[in-house]
């Protein structure tokens, strides 16, 4: 079958994560870039990344890049792409995208530009003059980087975070992209006992549940693609038959979680359930105080909250130097901790075992990471 370049967008930090991802899942030429993965593969391939990609915000199919400094050459490069493989007569085209460090900066004259160049195409294409753009959507992003333009196709709808078990969030929430991140980097397996005590809406505990029982976090959501006439709705119903085959049941994995606050523990259970993996996880409410780790293998991941979201500054470090006094090092207990916090280890008072700088929203963070076995404290 053709294969299509792809680009699928990610958080700064992840970009790795994202790509041994994709070359599991059976890509072919996958390359990490600065916020995003380019990679190969057919119209069944597309479909599977959309459905199974826990850490990209979604999945664009790429219709050529090419370098431009005038609009006269942005109009001309986005009039020589095949944009009639996929916008059909009667198909709808809005235009989106942004400009970095571009001479093209203006983002509405680069919609306006492009969305001409793309009707001039379609005419000579179809032989109109006017398109009512009253049948499917078919959502044009662009983006601008060093001068060098990106033409592409979203297939993805709503981004990939959403997998659909989140209707509601707690304040400052974690993105599902970003949660599911932190558990790959962390190697969550089918029998880990995972605990966070600043659960939330229970975005860790959910990703790390699907992760465990190998689910896919978009099973149970609806793709733009759906309804695109280049792709059969036949791949779409083969690839979600392959992901409900490929899903662990009855594994012995089990995920705690807690919090002060008895609303995001009642949210982290609805949003368990809608997530289908509300048998895997516990969650109650209770202070950080009062945590204390099992006395044998566990893993800890966690996100609390800090001066930029929820906490000033001062009870920020306070609540650090509890949580060291909590999370003790014994025989297998391992902690992974995100905080934007430039002096986090002074406060926890430990060093960090392993480091590794992500993005949470635009809050630049570090992942801090314990995971050596020390003596007992």
């Amino acid at each position: 079958m053709e294969q299509i370049t792809m680009i699928a967008p990610c958080l700064f930090g992840i970009e790795s994560v994202a790509a041994d991802e994709f070359r599991r899942m059976g890509f072919s030429n996958v390359q990490a870039e600065n916020g995003r993965v380019v990679l190969q593969g057919d119209v069944t391939m597309l479909v599977r990344a959309n459905l199974n990609s826990r850490f990209c915000e979604r999945i664009l199919i790429c219709l050529g890049e090419f370098k431009a400094v005038t609009f006269d050459q942005l109009f001309e490069g986005i009039k020589a792409l095949p944009w009639e493989q996929y916008i059909g007569r009667d198909d709808a085209f809005p235009v989106n995208g942004w400009s970095i460090n571009s001479q093209l900066a203006s983002i509405p004259d680069c919609q306006s530009i492009i969305k001409k160049a793309i009707v001039e195409r379609l005419k000579q294409s179809y032989r109109i003059s006017w398109f009512d753009e009253s049948a499917t959507e078919y959502r044009v992003r662009f983006s601008i980087h060093k001068d060098v333009v990106s033409a592409m196709i979203d297939t993805s709808g709503d981004g990939l975070h959403k997998r659909g078990y989140r209707k509601n969030a707690n304040a400052a929430p974690l993105k599902e992209t970003l949660g599911a991140a932190m558990c790959d980097l962390a190697r969550i397996f089918s029998d880990t006992q995972f605990y966070d005590p600043f659960c939330g809406s229970g975005t860790l505990l959910i990703e790390a549940a699907l992760m465990a029982t190998k689910t896919a976090p978009g099973l149970y959501r609806h793709f733009a693609a759906e309804n695109y006439a280049a792709i059969p709705s036949s791949v779409w119903q083969q690839e979600r038959a392959r992901a409900r085959d490929l899903i662990m049941r009855d594994v012995p994995f089990h995920a705690y979680g807690f919090d002060l606050d008895a609303e995001a523990v009642e949210l982290t259970r609805k949003n368990a359930k809608r997530a289908g993996v509300e048998r895997y996880i516990t969650v109650n409410t209770a202070d950080i105080s009062q945590f204390c780790p099992p006395d044998d293998r566990c893993l800890l991941i966690t996100n609390p909250p800090y001066g930029e979201r929820l906490l000033d500054v001062h009870a920020a470090e306070e609540l650090y130097r509890v949580m060291g006094q909590r999370f003790i090092s014994g025989r297998g207990q391992k902690y992974f901790i995100i905080s934007p916090h430039d002096e986090f280890e002074k406060y926890f008072g430990r060093q960090a075992d392993k480091r590794r700088k992500l993005y949470n929203g635009m809050i630049k963070c570090q992942l801090f990471m314990y995971f050596k076995q020390g003596d007992r404290s």
